[in-house]
């Protein structure tokens, strides 16, 4: 019985190198493919094998499936470097990551460390991995974006795999006045909900939301009783640590 599988193409790479083997895939019919229709029958006529035969043989290929077989039929390529490269293409698409969030994606494909190695390499050189921007990137959106101080953004960048060089490089750009200035929008923007409660507990609760962003106990100590001081608060004592 003769059958047909075709191999589909791999995403396309926004700029892939076409000279390294790391541009668009291009589809690849399979070996001895020929075009034509099946006999309802499932073998022609006067084969000899007749109907019986015929499913027989449909058997048998159900049954000798197997995971290469079952990725075949999926159109996945089989060479584990090509799976590679699909993966991390598509995880790249319109997602910055890091090297080490790609090769745990891999890992849990089970692509094989050498082949891996390979992809990840390949697309480090060609710039499709770029730890050091990631983190650029990361600290400008997250600070402007969520308030978060560099404690805070260290955190978030280790837990992505960022190296410690890298991820001092990217929170250095943090000016120290620039981030107590987005302490005091935090508390600003916070401040007119804690109305009501007593001074400790609004103390409590401002420098608590600058703890949880990483902002250290002395700059949140001295942005929340600024604060406090402008609408006529008592602050005396609040120079103890909270």
């Amino acid at each position: 019985m003769t059958r047909r599988t075709e191999w589909s193409g791999s995403p396309a790479e926004p700029g892939g190198d076409p000279e390294s083997g790391y541009g668009p895939a291009e589809p690849v019919a399979g070996a001895g493919a020929r075009p034509g229709r099946r006999s309802r029958g499932g073998a022609g006529a006067g084969s000899g094998f007749g109907e019986g035969a015929g499913r027989r043989a449909r058997s048998g290929t159900r049954s000798s499936g197997s995971p290469s077989s079952s990725r075949a039929e999926k159109g996945e390529p089989r060479d584990p470097v090509e799976q590679a490269r699909n993966i991390c293409l598509r995880l790249l698409t319109g997602t910055p990551r890091t090297r080490k969030q790609l090769a745990d994606a891999l890992r849990k494909r089970e692509i094989p460390d050498e082949a891996a190695e390979e992809v990840l390499a390949r697309f480090v050189d060609v710039g499709l991995i770029d730890d050091a921007a990631f983190a650029g990137a990361w600290v400008e959106s997250r600070h402007h974006g969520r308030g978060l101080a560099r404690r805070a953004l260290v955190r978030e960048l280790r837990t992505k795999g960022v190296d410690s060089a890298v991820i001092d490089e990217a929170v250095g750009q943090l000016d120290p006045d620039q981030e107590e200035e987005t302490a005091r929008e935090l508390v600003a923007r916070k401040l007119r909900s804690t109305r009501g409660l007593d001074r400790d507990k609004r103390l409590r609760r401002l420098a608590g939301m600058l703890a949880r962003k990483g902002y250290g106990e002395g700059m949140a100590l001295r942005v929340v009783r600024q604060a406090l001081e402008e609408e006529g608060e008592d602050t005396e004592g609040l120079d103890e640590p909270f």
